[in-house]
């Protein structure tokens, strides 16, 4: 649906009289604040932001966007590294910051209620007094909103043991591509009919927006131990990492930083880990205080084992934080050591850590690009830095090859172009490498089913959109389940 005819300025005034004038930006300079998310290298300046207050107000932008033919992208806090929450020109950019109220907290249930401003750490500090917690946890869980994390099933360094986002939400109150409000799942663990909650989260906005979410709660564990391990390279930290989850233990958290990365958390947070370190993992336990000792003495053996030449374990949780501040700050961190750089994310098996990694380093060399590895070893979940000046010619585009260079070593390697931060605007290039052409239709037959006028965050996950009539047209010839009269296109 083309969008060159949309009145702006009807539009706007639409918008005020739906949701009062001081909720919606119209000020080009105003506007620039919100022309990206955390992936800078892509900005676009929206026609109109609307900062909705509570679920109604959201239902009513969107009810607008869809009478003036309008696109419309959702946005929490911003903080998003795959370009998902991207304006489009000539649409609405929705932002749900104001709706950040902690609705309720229920022990009882091991349920939280909340809308989607509300930072994720907000929760746990809600849940803490009650002996519970919210297990997902991004590096970014200070200032990442729910919803955000809701759209792009945001994972963290615990995801090993607890799973990711999609696993701790049990209900979504959403608002449709149509300005419907309706109600996905619930209290229940598993309600019956077809899995619309799962198909929504991880659906990077393009299938609604969450306007109120209810997440699982965790017990405080009785007992968490930390330790670190230095190393002299990545080979043995991915070796020791294998031979952990080979052992049967599962950790809450297993991270692994390389020199560079290390290098640059020092400079940025004096976070003390061992001087000359080619790697450092941080192993960390929860559970029951008898299972915690027993698993924890196993990892101590397992770090030597495998050549850690160093093994510090925190005291207290003074030290424990002192850890995770240098792997929590690391990628913001690398910009003590580059004007520019590109946080990238993949997934590769954890027995192959060692041939990929030393596969980025290769091309780190080849290229002239330097490249800081900081991610979740336990899983597998990559979060290669690729450092580059943007002011040096040609030094962008040496980068940017290097950035998907490394997702073709992930999928060669059995893995994933992302884990955690979404395809979005930057990786929907990359899709071809793991789908095919009817896989991607099908797909888009899901999001043609909740939008079908592709109103909903257009232009993004998908490289080249044919259903829904959305440019550059439609697929040529019939799509497979269209055949078996198993689907419509719109």
């Amino acid at each position: 649906m083309s969008t060159a005819t949309t009145d702006i300025d009807a539009l706007a005034a639409s918008l005020r009289a739906a949701i009062g004038a001081e909720r919606v930006i119209s000020d080009r300079q105003e506007l620039r604040t919100y022309e990206c998310d955390g992936l800078a290298q892509y900005k676009v300046v929206p026609a109109l932001v609307a900062l909705p207050e509570d679920a109604t107000q959201c239902a009513a932008v969107v009810r607008a966007c869809v009478a003036a033919g309008a696109p419309f992208v959702a946005r929490g806090s911003g903080t998003g590294l795959s370009g998902g929450a991207l304006p489009h020109a000539d649409g609405v950019l929705i932002v749900t910051s104001r709706m950040r109220d902690i609705i309720e907290v229920s022990p009882a249930d091991e349920r939280a209620v909340v809308q989607p401003g509300v930072i994720n750490l907000a929760v746990s500090r809600a849940a803490t007094p009650h002996g519970y917690y919210y297990a997902p946890d991004p590096s970014s869980q200070q200032i990442c909103s729910i919803g955000g994390n809701v759209a792009e099933n945001s994972g963290g360094a615990h995801c090993l043991k607890y799973g990711f986002t999609t696993n701790h939400v049990t209900g979504l109150e959403v608002v449709t591509p149509d300005g419907d409000l309706v109600r996905l799942g619930g209290r229940a663990p598993d309600p019956p009919g077809y899995d619309l909650l799962g198909a929504f989260v991880g659906s990077e906005g393009t299938l609604g927006i969450a306007t109120e979410v209810t997440v699982r709660l965790v017990r405080l564990p009785e007992s968490v131990r930390t330790l670190l391990a230095a190393f002299a390279g990545t080979d043995a930290a991915g070796a020791a990492t294998s031979a952990i989850i080979a052992a049967g233990v599962v950790p809450a958290a297993v991270e692994m930083m390389d020199a560079l990365a290390i290098e640059a958390a020092e400079a940025a947070v004096h976070c003390g880990y061992p001087p000359g370190a080619g790697a450092v993992l941080i192993v960390e336990l929860d559970g029951p205080e008898p299972e915690v000792a027993a698993q924890f003495a196993e990892v101590e053996r397992l770090c030597r084992d495998n050549g850690a030449t160093e093994i510090r374990i925190a005291a207290d949780d003074a030290e424990r934080a002192l850890f995770w501040k240098g792997r929590k700050s690391a990628f913001a961190a690398v910009g003590r050591i580059s004007p520019d750089y590109i946080v990238q994310d993949g997934v590769i098996p954890r027995t192959a850590l060692p041939e990929v990694l030393r596969r980025i380093a290769e091309l780190s060399a080849e290229r002239g690009i330097r490249v800081a590895n900081v991610f979740h070893a336990g899983d597998g979940n990559l979060h290669p830095l690729v450092l580059f000046d943007a002011a040096v010619d040609g030094e962008t585009e040496r980068a940017e090859e290097v950035s998907g260079a490394i997702l073709e070593l992930c999928v060669a390697a059995g893995g994933s172009i992302t884990g955690e931060h979404g395809v979005g605007m930057d990786k929907a290039k990359h899709m071809p490498r793991m789908f095919t052409d009817d896989d991607l239709d099908t797909m888009q037959l899901v999001r043609c089913a909740f939008d079908p006028r592709s109103l909903a965050n257009p232009g993004k996950v998908f490289p080249t959109p044919r259903l829904c009539g959305e440019a550059p047209g439609r697929r040529r010839g019939a799509h497979p389940a269209q055949e078996a009269g198993l689907a419509e296109v719109f």
